[in-house]
């Protein structure tokens, strides 16, 4: 049996943090204002996750009103809706995402956020690609006022599970 969910995540870029996407900091002059680290992909990639096995979402299981989470990594939440999808027997087919935002090309970091995405999930590099995209100078995001990732995930029901 196979699952599909999707995530999305939108953060503002305010100067004075550090913009990490994908566990990876980015050189830029703005960082994503959030409770946690503000890591984008990650965000949309628990939320894909949870929601493919029906089990929630970041914000319940990781609320901005808990003190615990404040500027925590968000590979914590992505080890966790890991831990939740293999101990309801699914694993990973295939992840694909979208990174949105204007003035941080994300090519040159593309490698580095799969191979520790990859790592993170315990899976091959070849099951995850990304995307990075501008908006075109259209509206908050095109102004470089905020960034946003979708991601969808593919899971499949392991045998004997």
């Amino acid at each position: 049996m196979f699952r599909i969910g999707t995530g999305f995540d939108i953060h503002r870029l305010v100067e004075g943090k550090k913009l990490v996407i994908g566990g990876i900091e980015i050189p830029s002059k703005k960082g994503f204002l959030a409770h946690s680290d503000g890591d984008i992909f990650f965000h949309a990639l628990t939320d894909a996750l949870l929601g493919a096995v029906g089990y929630g979402d970041i914000g319940q299981l990781f609320p901005d009103t808990d003190k615990r989470w404040k500027d925590r990594e968000s590979r914590i939440f992505l080890e966790e809706a890991n831990k939740i999808i293999k101990r309801l027997g699914y694993s990973i087919v295939n992840i694909d995402g979208y990174i949105v935002i204007q003035e941080t090309k994300i090519l040159p970091y593309r490698e580095k956020i799969i191979e520790n995405t990859a790592k993170i999930l315990k899976i091959e590099k070849g099951q995850i690609f990304i995307k990075g995209k501008s908006y075109e100078k259209i509206g908050e995001i095109g102004k470089g006022e905020a960034g946003f990732a979708h991601v969808v995930v593919l899971l499949k029901k392991e045998e004997n599970k």
